[in-house]
């Protein structure tokens, strides 16, 4: 396996396109994602009761649509809590997308992303669309338009690809993301494409994703808030001519792999982008009975709003970790708890039988004050081991996110 430059463009037969529609201010806020071929779709979506129109709608098609070949985005209004007339200019804006590319319209996933409760600018949406699919490219540098058309608040566009032998093919897969706030994703993440041009049931690649995202996005939290809108959206067109994964072979678990260091990447740069963050946050759980516990625990402490912020002050105060590991609702001996971090600068373990150890402050300073910093607990109960990624918080998460809609 190896990593290629490029995104959702980088597997054969995958064209995209991100332009400024006008419903922003300024910054891209429309993109376009298309493969030539029809393509196997799956999906995972928020677990929020509130959903917004596109997700209800690209549930509907993951169940029932057997091919996907397009998937439009507007960035800037979420489309959510807008009722009939928002499932409406949902329905508007596939229908017109389906129209410019000749395509049905159960065909095209729908996603959304920006402030909720506002009804969409559909006469705008759907006057760009024509200039969407006009551009498509099959460019690098197409991925990138489209990933930087569907950031809000995020700081740099999300994207990667990697590329692997199957059956003696050349596989590929590519995806971008945007996430930066409202981010606790209990799915998948906020908003993700996934292309490959692997030759993969529809069943395979559903099960496929939605394993990956309980190692990959639901392990990252910035902010404790699950969105409304998060949808991780999963092409897979068969250009790369490798027989078709059918079964759980080798064949199948190599493209899982693939598909994992794609996400895992996604995900790492979503917690590092986090609202006003200033670092990222890995917390390793090692030596738990289940990975369940493990994962509980993780999230837990890179959840803690408390530990986000002693983070920020490059403070050692880990008794908010082992707090944060307390009220999880994860039965464990306290005293058997070991803690140690880590980061460019070095390793000190701070906690040994769940008290303090003999560490230097002023080391313990200096390993927090790098741009990644990881705390890796020993329960000393099992074999068991999860990761879970997010940020610190500083001053600007509260401004951002008081000038959100400003």
């Amino acid at each position: 396996m190896k990593e290629i430059n490029g995104g959702v463009t980088a597997p054969k037969g995958f064209f995209a396109s991100g332009i400024y529609a006008g419903i922003k201010k300024k910054r891209k806020d429309m993109a376009l994602v298309y493969s030539d071929v029809p393509a196997k779709g799956a999906g995972t979506f928020t677990t929020n009761v509130v959903k917004a129109a596109p997700v209800l709608w690209d549930i509907k098609l993951t169940k029932e649509s057997d091919n996907i070949q397009a998937v439009v985005i507007n960035s800037g209004v979420a489309n959510a809590c807008t009722g009939e007339e928002g499932e409406k200019n949902n329905l508007i804006m596939a229908e017109t997308v389906a129209r410019e590319l000749n395509i049905p319209v159960s065909a095209v996933y729908t996603a959304s992303t920006g402030v909720i409760g506002k009804q969409m600018p559909i006469d705008i949406i759907r006057a760009a669309i024509p200039k969407l699919a006009k551009e498509l490219d099959n460019s690098a540098e197409a991925g990138t338009l489209a990933a930087e058309a569907i950031m809000t608040t995020d700081t740099y566009s999300k994207q990667c690809a990697v590329s692997v032998i199957i059956g003696g093919k050349e596989v590929t897969i590519g995806g971008m993301a945007k996430g930066s706030g409202m981010i606790h994703p209990n799915m998948a993440t906020l908003i993700c494409v996934v292309t490959t041009d692997a030759a993969i049931s529809k069943e395979l690649l559903q099960e496929a994703v939605s394993e990956d995202v309980r190692h990959t996005f639901n392990m990252i939290s910035v902010d404790r808030d699950t969105s409304t809108n998060d949808s991780l959206l999963a092409l897979a067109n068969g250009k790369a001519g490798n027989a078709g994964i059918t079964e759980k072979n080798d064949d199948y678990y190599t493209f899982c792999k693939a598909l994992n260091t794609v996400t895992t990447k996604l995900s790492k740069m979503i917690a590092a982008d986090g609202e006003g963050a200033t670092k990222l946050i890995e917390v390793t759980v090692n030596g738990a009975k289940t990975w369940n516990e493990a994962a509980v625990l993780s999230k837990s402490i890179i959840s803690s709003n408390l530990v986000k912020t002693a983070v920020f002050g490059n403070d050692a105060n880990w008794g908010r970790i082992l707090c944060a590991m307390g009220y999880s609702g994860v039965d464990f001996d306290p005293y058997k708890v070991d803690l140690t971090i880590e980061s460019e600068d070095g390793s000190l373990q701070l906690v040994k039988d769940g008290m303090s150890a003999d560490y230097s402050e002023e080391f313990a300073t200096k390993i927090l004050s790098a741009k990644e910093v990881k705390a890796i607990v020993d329960m000393k109960q099992g074999t068991a081991s999860a990761t879970a990624w997010g940020c610190d918080f500083s001053y600007d998460y509260v401004r951002i996110n008081a000038d959100y809609r400003s």
